[in-house]
């Protein structure tokens, strides 16, 4: 079983986009936080399971949809997953370094 390590950028990630949809609908914001933190709980058993993100072209660097956001994680060994970021999916990822620590 590998640990899911949450970055603080995917923490904050998760806490704007939370803020972003509280402005509309509380219900929603709290359904959409808990599908993340429930989706990577898959990486756990499956680390691997994430599609290879196509702009890295790295088996190391993984996604997994979420409506229309990228959990975006790394895998640097069987044993530890990092999450690096949630971004939605029209933004692109040239401003975030896909590169992992």
């Amino acid at each position: 079983m590998a640990k899911v390590n949450w970055t603080f950028q995917a923490l904050e990630d998760v806490s704007d986009i939370a803020d972003f949809h509280a402005q509309n609908s509380e219900r929603y914001s709290s359904f959409l936080v808990s599908r993340f933190f429930e989706r990577t709980e898959l990486l756990e058993p499956f680390p691997h399971s994430g599609r290879i993100v196509p702009e890295a072209n790295l088996p190391s660097i993984r996604e997994l949809l979420v409506n229309n956001y990228r959990i975006i994680y790394a895998v640097p060994n069987a044993d530890e997953v990092n999450i690096l970021a949630v971004r939605h999916s029209a933004r692109p990822l040239s401003e975030f370094s896909l590169k992992h620590e």
